[in-house]
């Protein structure tokens, strides 16, 4: 089936589909091929005018999207790695238990209220400490702390995180919104319909707000513009390579410091597809300073 695009259409007229367009296979006579061709048509600046009241916007009117306004995640090593976080886009944090996502998202929320920012939390687990929070730099006066109930199965707990995201995105304010799924098993998380994240990332396009999605693995797929892996290895037990397992340790030890590595797997802030890219940076227990 073919498809005749009528300029008729800049009047706002349907477009003109016919089977019989398509023309016969095999070779055809050059007297007939050159009467079914079409005529060539000089567009006027007025059809123009025409389809710019049609609601019609010619593709070499379009204007390029500015890039967005970054801000700091509060670790020098990921604004490096990343340029910070984008206001107005989708951020996607994933690891797994203990790689750092807490880390970073403390600090995340700690640049934001110090930057004099409301900032909104969604805890799907109930998992925050609200005293490592304060020790993390976080301004509690400035964080509205949602949390959901852990007794409910975890359908019931997305539910809750969905619909609340929804009302905080529509309500607007927030600096960052932070939606905390990491401790959702990723067969439950990948429930999340993706015209959910569609629509979360429409929300928050053309407004100052950052959001990030804390989660073990991602979900959201293409609907966010930066999506970082996080892991983490405690100091002193660095591994020979990447399948290599870290060593038991013989005794008890004190955990003071964990090195965390971060991957950029995507970026959809610039043109150029990204380069995976890696950094490390250290993660310290509040009693260790």
């Amino acid at each position: 089936m073919s498809a005749v695009f009528s300029t008729s259409a800049a009047a706002s007229r349907p477009f003109v589909f016919n089977r019989e367009a398509a023309a016969p296979a095999g070779p055809q006579p050059e007297a007939e091929l050159s009467e079914a061709r079409p005529p060539q048509r000089v567009v006027s600046s007025q059809a123009f005018k025409d389809a710019r009241l049609a609601g019609i916007t010619p593709a070499s009117q379009l204007a390029v999207r500015s890039a967005p306004e970054m801000v700091s995640s509060g670790i020098a090593e990921m604004d490096g790695l990343t340029g910070g976080l984008p206001r107005g886009c989708l951020t996607e944090i994933c690891g797994s238990a203990s790689s750092g996502r807490s880390t970073l998202l403390l600090a995340a929320l700690a640049a934001a209220t110090r930057r004099g920012e409301f900032s909104a939390l969604v805890d799907a687990s109930d998992a925050l400490d609200p005293q490592s929070a304060a020790d993390a730099g976080i301004e509690l006066e400035r964080l509205l702390w949602v949390r959901c109930q852990p007794s409910q199965p975890p359908e019931g707990r997305l539910e809750q995180l969905m619909r609340v995201a929804d009302l905080l995105l529509e309500s607007g304010g927030f600096g960052m919104i932070a939606l905390d799924l990491g401790d959702i098993p990723p067969q439950n998380a990948r429930r999340i319909p993706l015209a959910s994240w569609f629509r979360f990332r429409r929300a928050v396009e053309h407004t100052p707000t950052v959001l990030l999605a804390v989660e073990r693995q991602s979900i959201a797929g293409s609907c966010s513009s930066l999506l970082i892996k996080l892991a983490s290895l405690p100091r002193g037990m660095e591994m020979e390579s990447r399948s290599a397992q870290p060593p038991i340790p013989a005794h008890a030890n004190l955990l003071t410091e964990v090195n965390i590595t971060a991957e950029l797997l995507r970026s959809r802030l610039d043109r150029k597809p990204v380069r995976s890219a890696e950094i490390t940076f250290a993660g310290k227990t509040a009693w260790a300073g």
